[in-house]
């Protein structure tokens, strides 16, 4: 399996951008898809997740501003971004899980993932 990320740039804050993900060597709807980011001097931090029924999880601070989609035809994955803010400012990852849960697990752990894309800069101007 392999993730190639896209669509990172310089935006201005109040922006919207939209990043994608093309998963290769594997239909995208047999396992769970995620987005991190990973700003300069800290933590790689959860973003987005969809899972295979396509119901999708975030965390409090990005809900409302983030929405992950999957195009399942074109094994890509997407994360719209609005109202980007510097504090925004990152590599953005995609990455795939093939970990089989039962009721809402939440796959916002880098363990629970297992395949990586090679992260997209996004960075946002003030």
């Amino acid at each position: 399996v392999q993730l190639q990320a896209s669509g990172g740039g310089l935006v201005q804050t109040g922006d919207s951008l939209t990043l994608s993900c093309v998963v290769s060597g594997r239909n995208i709807s047999t396992f769970v898809t995620g987005w991190f980011r990973q700003a300069p001097g800290r933590e790689r931090e959860f973003v987005a997740a969809v899972r295979r029924s396509g119901s999708t999880n975030y965390p409090n601070s990005m809900r409302g501003r983030f929405t992950v989609s999957r195009d399942t035809p074109k094994n890509t994955v997407h994360l719209h971004m609005n109202s980007l803010k510097p504090e925004d400012t990152a590599v953005y990852y995609c990455a795939a899980s093939t970990r089989q849960s039962t009721g809402y697990y939440l796959y916002n752990r880098r363990i629970d993932y297992s395949f990586w894309g090679q992260g997209t800069l996004v960075t946002v101007s003030s």
